[in-house]
């Protein structure tokens, strides 16, 4: 599978962006997709995670209720909505899929099997 990221940009504090991630290959049904962030000079940390079957999701608790994960099954996408920015939620996205059954959802890197290429998301104050 291959994994596309897009929708980054710079934006305003208190401002929005959609974040996308593509999926070609083959169906995402079995998986879960989580997406991360990585600051310069920090590690990759982990934003949210929805799982493909049920649509459960999951959030980091510095993103709660600002962020919104969903996804599009006919488009084979994920999408993770930004709102209420802050400069501290610059980074680079990354979207990456972990293959498997779970009954808690994957929240850390190494449980991601495949990765997007990323997208920067920059936040002026």
């Amino acid at each position: 599978v291959q994994l596309q990221a897009s929708g980054g940009g710079l934006v305003q504090a208190g401002g929005s962006l959609r974040l996308s991630c593509a999926a070609s290959g083959r169906t995402l049904s079995s998986y879960a997709v989580g997406w991360f962030r990585q600051a310069p000079g920090k590690e990759r940390e982990f934003v949210s995670v929805i799982n493909w079957s049920d649509s459960r999701r999951y959030y980091a608790e510095y993103v709660q209720g600002r962020f919104t994960i969903s996804r599009d099954a006919a488009k084979n996408t994920v999408y993770l909505q930004l709102n209420s920015l802050t400069p501290e939620d610059t980074a680079v996205y990354y979207c990456a899929e972990a293959s498997g059954r779970f009954l808690v959802l994957p929240t850390t890197v190494r449980q991601y099997n495949f990765w997007g290429q990323g997208t920067q998301v920059t936040v002026s104050s």
